[in-house]
């Protein structure tokens, strides 16, 4: 006698009751976890999508650094581009939506109305590239190794997941010792199901120096360790005309090539090495991008506009170093960055100054607090900055001549509270005689080049900036060991204030490299923690991002970089992409090579 029947039917929804348990038993194919759904239970592919996409022809990307192995988890080493990709997800989140999933290796989901336990049914059809079926085991497994070998952020999120067990071959139940809805959602949106029988005698937090078994749309057939490599679109990929992938994977090979440097790489590019270039670095755009394939029309310069919620890129402090504990010493120091003569010089007026960890969205905070996020901030009077109630924060500014005496008085003078003395030219702790110094970290010339202005000011100031540039597997063991006084970073854009934000500044995972500032702060974790209680209540959590963005803002943890509201994208003229642009990315996996445009070009490019 079953306890469950069918109470109703919604587009895509069942609702299921029971006289026995309280809570409701939803059935669907879609899970959202943030406001409503945009496509419905029948939908055939995505609206930024072209549907009759040829599958064709090959594209070469040029990749900054080297590589030492295929796993992307492992705790140490360099992964190979693209590696995170090799696994599918039980479901899929498009581009155009935030937080709304769809069927991949899933074929629908229960889940309990209180969020206490999901459900997933796993698609028959779906399997690894090997052809071994993908089972609710692997899904099981894939939890386990993850919390026993994986990243440590992974087992801090998800500490309240009481267990995720196969109940048949195509059934698993993930089960909640705390109900919590996010939580629950993305497990089946963004855990990238391995295989157990390839990786059941593997350390998962180790490199691995082998392809692995995969599950995505691509394999790996070719590879170079630390220069090149080459996927090839799977054939027999058992899901390529599920309503997620129609229009999407157009691509037959994928290849990577390394190069050590960025100006060897822009350079290889205008050479015809490879096929598609996306610039970070005003200079180039503005005074690189020219030559003989151009003038030939060989190759196609744009600038896309978008309008997605944008990345704080910042130098990141590490305020675990005694030198910038505190936040005085922080905030006079973003005084030594002259963005606007940076910006008109060095970039070519391309740029905003960043202000916010929200910039670009509605929970970006401007002005003075409103009613809604005085009654957040009132609480924590006295244990946050009181400009947080008083001013707007806003990033220093110049007058773009490149002399900022006006800006180095007041950094004086914050540095003169925080215990700082300018003594024969050198910044110097009044109470233990150090000079004020620091190094920044860095990987890139890119990011050598826009240092050097900042470290001149610091110098000017009587402070002993210095740049240290590694190669890209150094830094990441560094930064993964926060051995690091400062860096050149970013933190991930975000549309909307989601608990993935504790896994950034919640103290709980000050062992985790995504808390790159080490912050440990109480009402910093209680804003997180509000945040993750309040997901289903989109009017408190504008009031708390905001909230939370404005302490953010005034404890002075970065000094604040640019963005720019466009794609400046150069690619050797191919390439025919929909009409439609997905609102939260450039959308290259709907790309499409035309058979038409490409025997136009030289023989190494078409």
């Amino acid at each position: 006698m079953t306890l469950l029947k069918r109470a109703a039917t919604a587009v895509g929804v069942g609702l299921l009751t029971s006289s026995v348990w309280a809570a409701n038993v939803i059935e669907t194919t879609t899970l959202v976890g943030f406001g409503t759904a945009k496509y419905p239970a029948d939908f055939k592919h995505f609206d930024y999508v072209n549907p009759d996409a040829p599958k064709y022809g090959k594209v070469t990307y040029g990749q900054n650094g080297t590589f030492d192995n295929f796993n992307r988890y492992a705790s140490r080493g360099q992964p190979a581009a693209a590696t995170g990709n090799l696994y599918d997800t039980l479901m899929f989140s498009p581009s155009d939506e935030i937080d709304a999933f769809y069927p991949l290796i899933a074929k629908k989901v229960r889940y309990s109305d209180d969020y206490s336990w999901l459900e997933v049914d796993i698609n028959p059809k779906a399997r690894f590239n090997d052809g071994v079926p993908i089972t609710a085991k692997d899904v099981e497994f894939t939890y386990a190794k993850f919390i026993k070998e994986g990243v440590p952020q992974f087992r801090a999120y998800y500490k309240d997941v009481k267990s995720v067990k196969a109940i048949s071959d195509l059934t698993v139940r993930i089960e909640m010792s705390v109900p919590n809805k996010e939580k629950l959602f993305s497990l089946a949106q963004s855990t990238r199901v391995l295989p157990e029988h390839y990786w059941k005698d593997k350390n998962f937090s180790e490199p691995l120096n082998e392809p692995p078994v995969g599950s995505g749309a691509y394999k790996i057939v070719d590879y170079k360790m630390g220069q090149s490599l080459t996927y090839q679109l799977d054939e027999n990929y058992w899901a390529k005309d599920l309503p997620v992938n129609v229009g999407r994977n157009n691509f037959k090979t994928i290849q990577y090539d390394y190069y050590r440097d960025e100006t060897v790489m822009l350079e290889a590019f205008k050479a015809g090495e490879f096929d598609f270039r996306e610039e970070s670095s005003a200079k180039f755009w503005a005074s690189s991008y020219n030559g003989v394939n151009f003038d030939k029309g060989y190759i196609k310069k744009e600038e896309i506009e978008h309008h997605k919620p944008m990345a704080t890129q910042a130098f990141v402090f590490n305020t675990e170093r005694p030198v910038f504990s505190d936040p005085k010493v922080r905030e006079a120091l973003n005084y030594a960055m002259d963005f606007e003569w940076m910006n008109k010089n060095m970039f070519y007026n391309q740029y905003t100054r960043t202000r916010s960890y929200f910039q670009n969205t509605d929970y970006e905070a401007k002005g003075l607090p409103s009613e809604a996020e005085l009654e957040v901030l009132n609480k924590y009077k006295g244990k946050i900055p009181e400009r947080v109630f008083t001013d707007e924060y806003n990033p220093p500014v110049t007058d773009g001549s490149g002399r900022i005496r006006p800006q180095m008085r007041k950094a004086f003078a914050l540095l003169k509270e925080a215990g700082w003395q300018l003594k024969n030219k050198v910044m110097t702790n009044m109470e233990t005689g150090e000079p004020l110094s620091f190094e920044l970290l860095i990987y890139s010339p890119t990011s050598e080049r826009f240092a050097i202005p900042v470290q001149k000011n610091m110098r000017a100031m009587g402070i002993d900036m210095r740049i240290r540039t590694v190669d890209t597997t150094q830094y990441l063991k560094r930064w993964r060991d926060r051995d690091f006084d400062m860096v050149s970073s970013r933190y991930t854009a975000h549309p909307y204030p989601s608990s993935d934000l504790k896994i950034v500044w919640n103290s709980n995972f000050i062992d985790s490299t995504y808390n790159q500032a080490g912050v440990k702060d109480p009402v910093i974790d209680d804003l997180t923690d509000l945040i993750e209680q309040n997901q289903q209540n989109p009017e408190n959590l504008l009031a708390l991002g905001r909230s939370l963005d404005r302490v953010l803002q005034w404890n002075f943890y970065i000094i604040p970089q640019w963005y720019i509201k466009k794609y400046r994208v150069a690619t050797w003229d191919k390439f025919e992409r929909p009409d439609v642009l997905p609102t939260y990315d450039l959308g290259v996996d709907t790309w499409w090579v035309s058979k038409e445009k490409a025997e136009k070009l030289p023989a190494k490019r078409r």
